[in-house]
């Protein structure tokens, strides 16, 4: 016993995160057999919290930094953005900002995949790019129509993409019309699909396009026949789109599947907001009954959680780190642990209003404890401890992966190289690749496909569609031995009679015999 706990250290709490809860009481079990499994099962999740905690202690150098109060009578949310520079460093104190800009609102914001640089859109057609942090002003056009969303596309400021009052119109880094989509009319929301340069668009039409920005072709072209469609957002993990209606449904979309793949009733009221974590295991949804329902798209079954919000709440966003980020009416809230443990009791992470400015938009920036803030009166950056990835990869995208021309360019040729195909954004990503499991038991033999083409049958074949979802063919195979069968009687009952009619013929001789 005292083996056991020198190795499995309780108290550490590296080891405790990765911990899959207490441990079974296996006293009350009765059967030996079972007892024993369940033994070797519990010191096999000790074995993986231990060699996790390991992992961390020499990889993964970093620790998200949340904030922390020193008694239970201190609430995180209470504190102030004021209170936060006065006791951060510099370079951190510059990265928070407002831009007022009260003219040309509401606004909404967008991040670049490395976090360096920030687009921001007016409703009334302003349209501006650079890099906050550096304060460098890359682009600033006004458009003179009203613009909708705005989107970055492959590269870190290279392109992005707008969606206006009829078009969706692409601009370089300098703010010069590039492209003019034709095929994208009325959009209200865009998203960006950097693993198979795609571009989604879904508005007032209610349907949902899918343009390759590589080729140029437009891919897909679905009628979601559901109205409208005002939220928008894709999975991470799979490239999944969903989208918002306003009868209360969540659709799931692929470019290959022209009907939805999941439709899910979400909420009493139209769904105003959606988004969906890193890992593509939760999806957060924001309805107009004033409800932020917290989903596990695992299974698809019932809401897991939910978080209170005073009224309809207008966006969302999840970072990194899992922090919700909620915007409503001219407020922000951050909510912490809101996928593992119950909120409805627990206080949000961080409060900030904007007095008489109402909040369009919420996006948290990649690899920064950076909230941006999109809202009527202008921009603003927002420092929200722990959001940010502390630990990032640097073989996949991280924020100096563009320092130089040189590294940008072998970026975009190594993208182009590992592009994907618009038939692998399936809804387990894991399935491309694998054979049926009854693939011994669907193949032909020779003998019996032989004897199907002299039926004039085509011989049965193993079914390779991805789209299918690799169905089992059992039971399209007992329909072809079905079949078979049925033609060798047939034709066997034929030969019979045929041989009957012989017998008789020749048993009777020829025609004219009895006149003889």
């Amino acid at each position: 016993m005292a083996t056991s706990e020198k190795k499995y250290p309780k108290k550490n709490p590296s080891l405790e995160k990765y911990e899959r809860g207490k441990p079974r009481n296996l006293k009350k079990v009765k059967s030996h057999h079972l007892k024993n499994k369940l033994h070797h099962e519990e010191e096999k999740f000790k074995e993986a919290a231990l060699s996790a905690a390991r992992v961390e202690e020499f990889m993964l150098l970093e620790d998200k930094g949340y904030l922390e109060t020193e008694n239970d009578l201190e609430k995180t949310y209470k504190i102030s953005q004021k209170d936060i520079k006065d006791n951060v460093d510099i370079q951190t104190t510059r990265k928070s900002f407002d831009l007022q800009l009260n003219d040309l609102g509401p606004y909404k914001v967008d991040y670049s995949r490395t976090g360096n640089h920030l687009l921001i859109c007016g409703s009334k057609g302003h349209i501006a790019s650079f890099d906050w942090k550096q304060g460098k002003l890359e682009s600033e056009i006004n458009v003179g129509e009203s613009v909708r969303a705005g989107k970055w596309l492959q590269g870190d400021n290279q392109f992005y993409a707008a969606a206006q009052k009829k078009y969706v119109f692409i601009y370089d880094s300098v703010g010069t019309e590039v492209h003019k989509l034709k095929d994208h009319i009325d959009v209200t929301a865009l998203e960006y699909l950097p693993f198979h340069f795609l571009l989604a668009s879904v508005g007032n039409t209610g349907c949902l396009k899918y343009q390759d920005v590589s080729t140029g072709k437009l891919v897909a072209d679905h009628k979601t026949r559901l109205g409208p469609t005002q939220s928008f957002t894709q999975n991470p993990y799979n490239a999944i789109l969903h989208l918002g209606h306003g009868n209360g449904t969540v659709t799931l979309w692929s470019p290959t599947v022209k009907s939805p793949l999941i439709k899910l009733l979400a909420s009493r009221g139209p769904i105003r907001s959606l988004a969906v974590d890193r890992e593509g295991k939760y999806m957060a949804c924001a309805s107009s009954d004033k409800t932020v329902k917290i989903w596990d798209i695992r299974n698809f079954k019932e809401h897991v959680n939910s978080v209170y919000s005073p009224t309809p709440a207008t966006s969302l966003h999840i970072s990194e780190s899992g922090l919700l980020g909620v915007g409503f009416s001219s407020h922000v809230q951050v909510w912490k642990d809101v996928f593992t443990t119950g909120s409805k009791s627990n206080p949000p992470y961080m409060n900030h209003s904007f007095p008489g400015s109402k909040v369009a938009n919420v996006r948290f920036c990649p690899f920064e404890d950076i909230l941006g803030v999109g809202h009527a009166k202008g921009v603003s950056s927002l420092i929200i401890p722990g959001s940010g990835e502390a630990n990032f990869d640097g073989l996949e995208v991280n924020p100096f992966m563009n320092a130089s021309r040189e590294g940008r360019r072998e970026n975009e040729v190594r993208e182009l190289l590992n592009k994907l195909q618009p038939e692998m954004i399936v809804l387990d990503p894991t399935s491309i690749g694998k054979l049926a499991s009854s693939v011994d038991t669907i193949r032909i033999k020779a003998s019996e496909r032989a004897e199907a083409q002299e039926l004039g049958h085509d011989a049965p074949t193993l079914n390779t569609n991805l789209n299918t979802g690799f169905k089992s063919t059992d039971s399209r195979n007992a329909k072809v031995q079905k079949v078979l069968a049925r033609d060798k009687y047939l034709q066997k009952q034929k030969l019979q009679r045929v041989e009957k009619l012989r017998k008789e013929k020749n048993a009777l001789g020829p025609a004219l015999g009895r006149f003889l």
